[in-house]
């Protein structure tokens, strides 16, 4: 594969590392930001969704606005977003500077969603352009990678010895070092060229034609000049296409499918996860080192299994990766709903005695009080301690409180992540890409990412207020739930694209 190719489309699919970053840093910092601005489950839920209920907005408009200015020019902006992000986030004086920072964040990154995959497909070649728009999902999950190795290390580092690091500041610099690989994507995108594609509809032939002789070489930048010609000319009527059009009784089984994809992705909790491990693991009674730690794991078996994904999409197809992962996730969400379901929680006064934060002896009226419901149990600390003193040292009560088998939440939440990893993570954007004509593929991938967004946002939101009022066990199982359904819809309605030309896919998808 070309060399330049595959810097290029690296390079482009960078943002997606910084979305991940940005997702994956979110679950450390609410340890220390939530107590600091003495949220509640809501403020907490919105501080963590906003930047995804922006993002629904930045995915249905940039590709309209990059049609205008160029996919180049937009991408450079999206990455100032990221680092203007990044900084106010690590400056925020209140919960409303904070929310309002990481929604700028969330417009950079819902544009980076869309704009990406757009810019690598524009400028690859049909062999090999499954596997470079792929790179931006393998991107996402070495951003969370990162974003949890860093998280452990900043939190490893916040000792009582230090006197860098304290409770008050480690949030701000785990968000402020966001900044870093902000200004470096922005610095490298200049270097890559703009899309041959976009500079071709624009009428700019002799500079689209450069392009594609310097990416792919002489002879096969000539036969690109003409697939792209060809390709322009299919999609002369595309920009009168209007959002009922997508209505049309041939569309109808196409666009249910995308839908249910679309929505099971987000539905399904795999970014409320994500966005909360750190208070996922502490729920486990492992501790807050330990809960930080965890993190670093569940990264590394996202970037694992999306390795996988990527080996096997085109050898075994979409419809038995799809169906396969479904399963898995719904086994494994069970699995956590079980495993918190047994769990118990007891406040010995010796375990009381050994808490060293200033209200902890306020616990004593539970002492050798029996609980078989974590949020009866959580709720009557928080009476007595209230509600600040609760969040900022939950790791350590629920470590020396809780009764669980610890290993078989962690084999869930990983058989979780592993299963989405492999399944509808990446395999979702390949098949949305390959069921639509394109006539209206542009439209109904930019309704799809709306819907797909908001369903994420909303499931954010709500998580912690699901944890403080359903419990542990209800919201795992409710989780899974929906992914057994989703998982007995995808058997009867789940198409296999593999192999098939988009022509072959049209005539035989469009009824």
């Amino acid at each position: 594969m070309n060399k330049k190719l595959i810097f290029i489309a690296f390079v482009v699919s960078l943002g997606g590392f910084l979305f991940g970053f940005d997702a994956g840093i979110i679950s450390g910092v609410m340890s220390y930001a939530g107590p600091e601005f003495n949220l509640n489950e809501i403020q907490s839920g919105w501080v963590v969704s906003s930047p995804s209920f922006a993002a629904m907005f930045a995915m249905l408009f940039s590709g309209r606005f990059s049609d205008l200015i160029g996919r180049k020019k937009v991408l450079i902006f999206v990455a100032l977003l990221y680092a203007v992000s990044a900084l106010l986030s690590a400056l925020a004086t209140s919960y409303e500077m904070l929310y309002v920072a990481r929604i700028i964040g969330g417009l950079a990154f819902g544009a980076a969603l869309v704009l990406a995959p757009m810019y690598i497909a524009e400028i690859a070649t049909s062999e090999n352009r499954g596997k470079l728009v792929s790179l931006q999902q393998l991107n996402i999950v070495f951003g969370f990678f990162a974003a949890f190795l860093s998280n452990y290390l900043f939190n490893k580092f916040n000792t009582t010895e230090s006197t860098f690091l304290n409770d008050e500041n480690v949030w701000r610099w785990m968000l402020g070092v966001e900044l870093l690989p902000s200004l470096c994507y922005f610095t490298i995108l200049f270097f890559i060229p703009k899309s041959p594609r976009w500079l071709y509809l624009k009428g700019k032939i002799e500079e689209a034609k450069s392009v594609l002789h310097y990416v792919h070489g002489d002879q096969r930048g000539i036969e690109e000049v003409k697939a792209i010609a060809k390709n322009v000319s299919n999609e002369t009527n595309s920009s009168t296409i209007k959002i009922k059009d997508l209505l049309k009784p041939s569309l109808q089984f196409i666009l249910i499918v995308g839908l249910i994809v679309g929505i099971l992705q987000q539905i399904t909790g795999i970014n409320a996860v994500y966005f909360y491990a750190t208070s996922i693991f502490k729920q486990t009674g492992i501790g807050t080192d330990a809960a930080f730690s965890s993190g670093v794991l569940l990264s590394t078996i996202s970037v694992v299994f999306t390795f996988v994904a990527i080996y096997l999409i085109d050898r075994m197809g979409r419809r038995p990766l799809l169906l396969i992962g479904t399963a898995g996730i719904a086994m494994s969400l069970l699995l956590c709903a079980y495993g918190f379901k047994k769990a118990s929680y007891q406040l010995t006064q010796d375990k009381i005695t050994a808490l060293t934060f200033s209200s902890s002896q306020k616990l004593m009226p539970l002492a050798d009080k029996m609980y078989h419901n974590d949020v009866t149990f959580k709720n009557e600390v928080k009476s007595l301690i209230g509600n600040q003193a609760y969040y900022k040292n939950d790791g350590t009560i629920l470590e020396v409180a809780t009764q669980i088998n610890a290993n078989l939440i962690l084999v869930g939440i990983l058989g979780f992540i592993a299963c989405f990893a492999f399944s509808l993570g990446p395999v979702m954007w390949v098949l949305l890409s390959e069921l639509y004509p394109i006539k209206y593929r542009g439209l109904i991938i930019g309704v799809i990412a709306f819907l797909n967004s908001l369903i994420s946002s909303v499931v954010q939101l709500i998580f912690p207020w699901e944890l403080s009022n359903f419990g542990n066990a209800l919201t795992f199982f409710i989780f899974g739930f929906i992914a057994l359904i989703g998982f007995f819809i995808l058997i009867k309605i789940l198409p296999e694209t593999k192999g098939r030309s988009l022509e072959e896919l049209e005539k035989e998808l469009i009824r």
